[in-house]
Parts: structure tokens; sequence; C-alpha cells
């Protein structure tokens, strides 16, 4: 299937790297169409690429159309839908789905189930405790002392960890999650040891028996310049990082990775998907996992994706068809890519949608490449739809020059109360990289 030409690819999800997904399987000589599920503003315009309006929990329906579709490939974008057993319901099918199934994607749907797995495998990650108890959590923090972290056991859209540097904030963020500020996913939580350092993405492919590194990534998840404020989606990010040297990659591929396919398939678990490690690289150079996630990263796929030059779905299938150890090595472009966030004034609270957005064209006519996200197609207008709404991506031969880029970039682009960061990559553009650690 990997070498027929006319293959047609569905990709769940609504957002920024699912809309980078799609661009990515459409540049491949074997992709004949894209479908999104539901898709949004971006990939309603992509040329070759068409939305479905279909709900991301219909299963059923979605199993229905890729049936009679002749759908060859299934990419599942974002955590939720995983989590709830989308690929176990399309392999049932004898659909091809490239996505782990509801049993490893526990390892993001539940930071207590991923803790378990991590000290089973021998896994570097901080020391943590696990209570669905208020009082129990609080006397735990107040014997651990700030700084800590809390942690929401389940799926919070990456809005349900603190990282406390007072008591009273451990404990507001404490009473937050048991009074159900995360719904479901707050009535179990994870308290962890503060970790110092630099923060670090490393997505890997996997079959379940192979499993091979992307090149490392870096995002900015706080809403404020200089890594202040609230925990966002991610607001940018770059590629490659460089705190991940070779050699600590080599690290991280025989302390970290190879472990935990190694325990997940143990524990009669085959993972076939993206397994991505969010890292922090301690001062010393030794990478501790702070969390696991199921699927691709969301900025970290717009800097990712633009750099890779072998096929998307090749490389997707080889996964999902458990042949991913013959596959030949991966190729990548040489230099750096850089993306900005622009998002809705408000995010990551409250804000408003439906504002027209005027000079992606103007924006994409400097080289960059623009990403929707939050956005949705309204004749003959696209329009803010989401919190983070566009991902405005440039590749350049060194790291400042796609930042460079992607700033240009973004100057065109307008709707009403945009709000992106000016710093993003400042950790590196730093001379000798000195700059405060970042905890996780």
């Amino acid at each position: 299937m990997g070498s027929a030409v006319g293959v047609k690819a569905l990709v769940i999800g609504n957002g920024g790297r699912e809309h980078t997904l799609a661009w990515k399987l459409l540049q491949s000589p074997h992709i004949s169409e894209v479908v999104c599920i539901p898709g949004n503003g971006g990939t309603a315009t992509l040329p070759r690429c068409r939305n479905l309006a279909l709900s991301m929990s219909d299963f059923e329906g979605i199993a229905r159309f890729a049936l009679v579709n002749n759908i060859g490939l299934t990419v599942v974008g974002p955590e939720a839908p995983l989590a709830a057993g989308i690929t176990d319901a399309l392999q049932q099918q004898g659909l091809t789905v490239f996505g782990p199934t509801q049993a490893g994607a526990q390892i993001e749907a539940s930071k207590a189930w991923a803790k378990d797995l991590m000290q089973e495998a021998g896994i570097p990650t901080a020391k943590a405790a696990v209570f669905t108890d208020l009082s129990q959590a609080i006397a735990y923090t107040k014997a651990q002392g700030a700084p800590i972290v809390i942690k929401a056991d389940g799926l919070a859209a990456g809005k349900g960890v603190t990282v406390a540097t007072t008591l009273e904030e451990a404990q507001a963020a404490l009473e937050a999650a048991f009074g159900g500020q995360f719904g479901e996913a707050g009535k179990r939580v994870v308290i962890e040891a503060y970790l110092m350092g630099e923060e670090a993405s490393v997505l890997a492919v996997t079959d379940g028996l192979t499993i091979r590194p992307l090149l490392p990534a870096q995002d900015h998840k706080r809403i404020g310049e200089g890594d202040t404020g609230a925990n966002t989606g991610g607001m940018g990010a770059y590629a490659p990082a460089p705190v991940v040297t070779s050699a600590l990659m080599e690290r991280i591929q025989r302390e970290i990775l190879e472990p935990a396919i190694a325990t997940l398939r143990k524990r009669g678990i085959d993972y076939r998907g993206i397994l991505y490690a969010g890292l922090m690289i301690t001062p010393q150079g030794d990478p501790n996992v702070i969390e696991f996630n199921c699927r691709f990263g969301d900025p970290e796929t717009q800097v990712v994706l633009p750099l890779l030059d072998t096929p998307l779905d090749s490389l997707l299938l080889a996964c999902a068809q458990q042949r991913l150890e013959s596959f030949p090595p991966l190729e990548w472009k040489a230099g750096a890519a850089a993306c900005v966030v622009m998002a809705s004034g408000g995010y990551p609270g409250d804000f408003q949608k439906g504002f027209p957005i005027r000079g992606i064209e103007a924006a994409e006519a400097t080289g960059a490449i623009v990403f929707h996200a939050g956005t949705r197609l309204k004749p003959p207008d696209v329009v803010t739809d989401g919190g983070r709404v566009l991902g405005v991506t440039a590749v350049g031969e060194s790291l400042q020059e796609a930042i460079d880029r992607a700033y240009a970039a973004c100057d065109r682009i307008q709707f009403e109360g945009a709000y992106y960061r000016r710093d993003i990559g400042h950790r590196v553009l730093k001379v000798g990289n000195v700059s405060p650690p970042v905890a996780g």
C-alpha cells in the first residue's frame, strides 16, 4: 500500500497539528486526497483536501465513511479520541490506523498510570505521589514544601498542570482540581517534585517493536513573554532544539524510548503511533520525563514536519503495518524551523470568536507556511474559531533566520484582538544560551 498511487488518507482533528498533517501527507506522490474530520478553515482551503462535518466521537460514522471511500490510512491527531478508543473501533472494521489503542493511550490519559509504567521501566522521572483525597494531598504538599508540581490525572487539554512556587498556590491548585475545575480528570491528582532545567519535546514514531525519534523540538507553554503567566496549549516552538545533542538523543533512545515500548509490550499493549516524551534536561545534562503523550505535539508538529524529507505516509504506514525496523533512515532538511502561535485576545481565559482574518496570503507570499488552528471557513472569509488561531511557521538556514521569517509573516496578518509572543526561541538565541531555568 505504501507504494500504491492514489491512496486516500483520513486525518482526525481540527487544530494546527491536523492542518500540518494534511499538508505534509499531500506532499507525498502516493496520496491523492486527504479528508479531515472535522477539519478547520485551513484544511477547507487546502488543494486536494476537504472537511467532513462528523463528530470526532462518532466512531461508527467515521468507520462507515472510511470503508465506503476506500481510505488507506487514518491518522488520529488529538488525544481525546485515542483515549476513547477510536483506533480500536476502526481497526475492528479492518482499517489501517496510525495512533495507539485505548490501552496504549492511557500513557497520556492517566498521569498516574504513566508514572507507574515509568517506575516499572526504570525511566528517569520526578518523584511523585497520587491522591484522591484533598486533605491528604494538602498534607503531603506541606510535608514536601514548595516549589512543587500539581497535575490533574486525566486529560485537561494541556491546562491541568500547576507549577506551584508557594504552598498557598499548591493548595489553591488542589482545591480547584478536587473542586471540579477539570471535571473527571481532576478527581485524582499526581503531585510531583519540581525539576530544574530546560524542557524539550521528543516525538518518536513506533510500530510497537521498533521506535525512532523525530527531530527534537522545544515549545513555549506560557502565555507571557519570558515564559511567564498561565500555561497554554503552546504559544510557539522551534526545531531542532540544540539542548538535545546527538549524544543526549542516544541516551533518550536507550534510557527512555526503548524501555517505554518494551514495558508497554510486556503489559500486552501493541502500541503503534507517536510516543511523545516531554522532557526536562537537568543542568547536569540528564534527561527526565515530565510526561508522555500518545500523539503528535501541537505546536511541535508544525516545526518538525516541515523539516522532514521522508514521505510521511510511507513512515506512518510502516508503523501501522509493523515494519518500521526495515524502513530506511529518516531524511531531514538542513536548517531549522520556527512557529509563532497567533492567539485570540484573552486566551487561555475567555475570548471571542468569529473575527475575519486578513493577510494570510501576504504572509505566505514571504515564504512562510500559515497553519490554521482555531479557524473556520465562513465564506467569503476565514474567521477566528478558537483560542490558538494560527501557527505561523518558517524554515531558515539558521534558527535566527527561521524566527525572523516567522515574525515577518506574523506582521502581515490581522484579526481583532490578535496576540502573539515576541520571544519565541529566546532561550537559544541568548548569548551562550544562559537564561532562567524552566520548570515543568
